[in-house]
Order: C-alpha cells, then structure tokens, then sequence
C-alpha cells in the first residue's frame, strides 16, 4: 500500500483516510512512492486557530530562550543530515551533494535567526522634550504563513521559519505537494528542539488550501516563493485582505562574460550554474551574454565541449552531475521550450531531448542542451525555462549586454566574469538587477544580508533573510513616556506636541 504523508499540526503527525490526495513521484524512477493530502479549507482554519492558541506564550518566551531552540534545531538537523538529504534527493531528484547544499543554505539562516536577541532590540531616546523619552519596541505579527516551491523543499521553508519563530510567531508552512515529506521532518526536529506544540505547523495543499491562508484574517503575513503570475497572484490578493507579502517568482539570470574574461573559468562557471540541480534553481544562470563575436565563437566551442561531459543519472547515484527533473509535466514543458527555440531560429548546439538512463527508463531525465545565437525576442529569452537549458545571447559591445541585462523583465540575478575593475564597478552600480555576482555564477547572498530580486522577480517591500526578515515579521510599537516631577502641575494644553 502506498504511504501518506501526514500534515504536522500542533506538535504531532496527522494523516487523514479520507478526502483528496495527490501522488508524490519518485523523479529517478518515474514511479509513484507515496501520496500527500490536500487540505480543505475547513482543514487549514483548524491548523491556523491551533497556530493563534499557542502563539501568545511563545510570543512572551524570552528572546534569548526562543533563540536556544533554534541552536538545538541545529545540532539535530545536522544529526540526521544524511538521512534528510537522501529524502529530499529521492522526492526531488537533486543529487545527495546538492540536498546537502539545500539544507545547509536553510540552517545558514536558522543560525542568522538565532540572534534574535539583538535583532529585535528597539530604539531609544532620553529627554526628547522636559522628562520625557521615547523608545521603540519590535513585536511579532501572530500567525504567519509561508507557501513555498519544490526546487528547495528544505532551504526556503527554513529561510521563512527561522526568522518568523525567532520573532515571537506561530508559522504555518504550505511547502510543494512534490516533495512534502522533508518539511514534515523539519517540523519534527522543531519539537524535539524544544519548540512548543503549534508553533511549527506543515499542512499541505493545493489552491484550496492557499487561498485559505490568503484570506482568513488571522493570518498576518505571508511569505512566498514560486512562479511570477503566482506571486503577483498572491501579493495583491494578500493585500486585499490586509496583510503583509512577501513574494518572489520568476528569473531570467544573465553572465556577462567580458572580452577580458578568463574564458575557462567562465566555461566552468556556467556549466555549474547553469546546468546544476537540471537548471531548477531561481538562481540558475539560463543566458550567456558573450560580448564580441570573438568571445561568442570561442565560448561557444568550449561549452559545446564541457556540456558533453556531463554526466546525468539518477539522483543518488555517486558518479552525477544533475539528475531528472521533478515531474513527468516539468520534462514536458521544458522540451517544449526546445522546440520553440529551434522553431524561432535559435541554433542548437546540444539537444537533451529523449535521454534515457539504463535501468530507470521511466525517469524524468533531460539531458543537457545548448543553444547559441538566440535573440531577444525568442521565446526561450524571453521566459523562464526552468530546465537543464543554457542560451548563448551575443552582445556586440559592453553597453549592449548591459542593456539586455537591465531591460529584461525579470530582475532577479546577474554576474559579469571581467579582469577589469572599472568595468564590474560600473556594471554593479547600473545594471537593474537586484543580486550582483562579479565573477561569482550564482550571487545569492549570504544568510546576513537579504534576497530578493528585482522588477517581476519580486513583489513586496522586503526581502528574505537577513535584518528585512524580522522587519518583516515584527511590527514596531512606539512608546513616549513621561514622568514629571512630584507636585509640578503645568495645565491643559490644545496645541499639538512640539519638540521645544
């Protein structure tokens, strides 16, 4: 009989026997290994009212003891790493290597929340007026969600919870049906950390269940990671019910590679991020802008050369660079990009369509594929491919590839691979684009700094980890106080409080 995946509710596993469910895949294999439920909506009200019991006393838990449950978190999740890592590495289909570097870039911002203590420290200020002070306070939001993708089923559930607990909130995790039972694991590491029951609540779902979260008025903020037209989707019918959004979606990375540039370097760059994790990353470099057609020319033979060497199999495999795609519908839409870029005139260079690996016939695997001389106005630039497929995009010259950088609809990440100093000084403080790499291939900041992109990769005024994350789960109170001397009596006043 096929396993299900419970929902974790109040600090316990919940699997229901009825209802709607969907399939989980096994990506290396093609083959169904278990099952996940569907919340209804009444479902999500019962978990969000359980989050609202237990939020106020964890709220007045002492900053520095919340912060203590978190430091546990650490130590076990590092504890059972291998385990959790095979997990996610059999339901997504990520190498074991990768699903380590998913979970590590989640308790990066665990240990950044941690410091909580300081983090939610206010400001004050002494004799703003005659014995009178001011000071501010932060404080948490309540309940709080997070509706997150399948392409980090450990790293952006932990990048939403960490600092929302840390903060004082009860959250509530909506991850990917694809790949649920990670988070489920998570939330049970939590409790034996010592966080309370129903502060850490995994219900999984599908529209039903989101717009449950988006609508009921107990939900103060959500947290969000997927698709543009889902973020834009989830931005404004948040902020039509009151509460805070925090939303990314899609990408188009570009690597300007500069005339300049160390050219193997900048082969072995791309190759890693574009083609690592089968290019389901939002980070994933998907064009390469060589500027000049010398540059063009020669970095197209050593892609061309380097793309195949690749080595694609099954997830778990030791010998690997990337594995299947996650889902039968993922291969599908992503060879029918490939066809688009060779029906719009794209030149392909390296076609992954119909691999197959022995043994896992069934597998959702794409091999790796290349294309040069793509335009802007191509599908395959123009959209998020989201697949194992890497388009070289020439630029006649340094303002060019600039522009097509900075002018592309999504502003999530670049990089530009120079020896030249004043040229990536240049390109940092102009191009349009909210996460710089200078000869680094995939920019994602560290935990104490944010994420977050730009244009529409990002709806919302704050982005992830770092100090925007508890600005963006706390709201700040603001005290004036005075005390004024025994017996001093100074009458009332009808004009509006100035600073004298």
């Amino acid at each position: 009989m096929t396993r299900t995946i419970p929902h974790f509710i109040g600090g316990s596993l919940h699997t229901p026997d009825a209802g709607r469910f969907s399939d989980v895949y096994d990506p290396s294999r093609g083959a169904v290994q278990a099952r996940v439920p569907l919340a209804s909506a009444e479902d999500v009200h019962a978990v969000i009212a359980n989050a609202e019991a237990a939020q106020p006393a964890w709220a007045a838990t002492n900053p520095q003891k919340r912060a203590r449950v978190l430091l546990k978190f650490l130590e076990l999740v590092h504890r059972d790493m291998d385990s959790l890592a095979t997990l996610l590495s059999s339901e997504h289909g990520k190498t074991f290597d990768d699903a380590k570097g998913d979970i590590l870039r989640g308790l990066d911002v665990v240990e950044f929340a941690a410091g909580a203590p300081h983090l939610l420290k206010g400001e004050y200020s002494t004799e703003v007026g005659t014995g009178i002070d001011v000071y501010s306070m932060r404080q948490p939001l309540g309940v709080v969600a997070g509706i997150t993708p399948f392409n980090f089923p450990a790293m952006i559930p932990l990048w939403k919870a960490g600092p929302a607990i840390a903060a004082g909130n009860a959250f509530v995790l909506k991850p990917s049906e694809r790949d649920p039972s990670v988070p489920v694991r998570l939330a049970e590491l939590f409790v034996e950390a010592g966080l309370p029951a129903g502060i850490f609540n995994v219900v999984h779902g599908d529209k039903e269940a989101v717009d449950t979260l988006l609508t009921d008025e107990r939900v103060r903020a959500i947290g969000f990671v997927g698709s543009t037209p889902i973020a834009e989707y989830i931005y404004t019918t948040a902020a039509t019910h009151g509460k805070r959004a925090q939303c990314f979606g899609g990408a188009k990375n570009h690597m300007i590679v500069m005339p300049d540039a160390d050219l193997e370097q900048v082969a072995d760059a791309l190759i890693g991020a574009g083609y690592g994790s089968a290019g389901e990353r939002c980070m994933a470099i998907s064009v390469a802008v060589p500027v000049g057609e010398e540059t063009a020319e020669a970095l197209a033979v050593k892609l061309t050369e380097r793309v195949g060497q690749l080595r694609v199999g099954p997830a778990l495999a030791d010998d690997v660079d990337y594995g299947p795609l996650v889902a039968r519908s993922a291969l599908e839409r992503v060879e029918g990009y490939i066809q688009q870029g060779i029906d719009e005139g794209a030149t392909l260079l390296a076609d992954g369509r119909g691999f197959t690996v022995d043994g896992h016939e069934e597998g959702f695997y794409l091999g790796p594929t290349l294309f040069d001389h793509v335009t802007r106005d191509m599908t395959i630039y123009r959209e998020e491919v989201f697949g194992p497929v890497l388009v070289i995009a020439r630029a006649a010259d340094y303002e060019e590839a600039l522009a097509m950088a900075s002018d592309h609809e999504f502003g999530n990440g670049v990089a530009i691979f120079t020896r030249d100093g004043d040229a990536a000084r240049d390109f940092t403080a102009r191009v349009n684009v909210g996460m710089v790499g200078v000869n680094v291939p995939i920019p994602v900041p560290i935990a104490y700094f944010t994420f977050g992109g730009w244009k529409r990769s990002g709806f919302g005024d704050l982005n992830q980890h770092g100090p925007d994350a508890f600005r963006f789960y706390t709201k700040t109170k603001t005290v004036t106080s005075r005390w004024p001397a025994h017996g001093v009596r100074e009458g009332a006043s009808f004009v509006i409080p100035t600073m004298k």
